[in-house]
């Protein structure tokens, strides 16, 4: 078989070839690995950032579910509040006890409902005044109360789980009075 001769070209090309094939294996392994270092580093912190995302959106759909209820508990309370002012009304009329009754016993009912949802109701009176939970409608001296106890409450409120639905509406007492 006859052989080819090579051309100058193809010696050059095959001269180019041979000495990148020669500079990849004589390349430092140091780059190689530094790089590949650096690349799972990225790989690290990029699973690092996906579970934290994985954790905050987790936790974000529990509050959600957790405190969905709040809208409607919002609009029954005062449905609650008008009962109380009818049993109220009816107490100091003396009259309709079976009404009064039946008011009481639909108001038992709206509560135990509510408890078993996980609504709790503030509990105030003779209680030191806490912005967190209560709003001070009116602060009044007082010879039986130190400062800034809870003297009444106008009207209830009540906390979804540790969320305040509604702050409870209270008179703060000022201390006693000085003449």
């Amino acid at each position: 078989m006859a052989q080819q001769q090579e051309t100058p070209q193809d010696q050059a090309a095959s001269d180019d070839d041979q000495s990148l094939a020669e500079a990849i294996n004589d390349a430092p392994s140091q780059d190689t690995a530094a790089e590949l270092a650096a690349a799972n580093d990225r790989l690290l912190r990029l699973q690092a950032e996906m579970q934290n995302l994985r954790n905050r959106t987790s936790r974000e759909i529990a509050d959600e579910r957790r405190y969905a209820a709040l809208p409607i508990l919002r609009d029954l309370l005062p449905v609650l509040d008008n009962i109380n002012r009818a049993i109220d009304a009816a107490e100091k009329a003396g009259e309709a006890e079976n009404l009064l009754e039946g008011f009481r016993l639909v108001r038992q009912q709206l509560l135990s409902t509510l408890t078993n949802h996980g609504v709790e109701q503030i509990q105030a009176l003779g209680q030191p005044f806490d912005p967190n939970f209560q709003q001070a409608i009116l602060h009044q001296p007082s010879n039986e109360a130190p400062a800034d106890m809870v003297t009444m409450v106008t009207q209830e409120g009540y906390k979804l789980h540790d969320r305040v639905v509604r702050p409870a509406q209270v008179i703060v007492s000022s201390g006693p009075a000085t003449d």
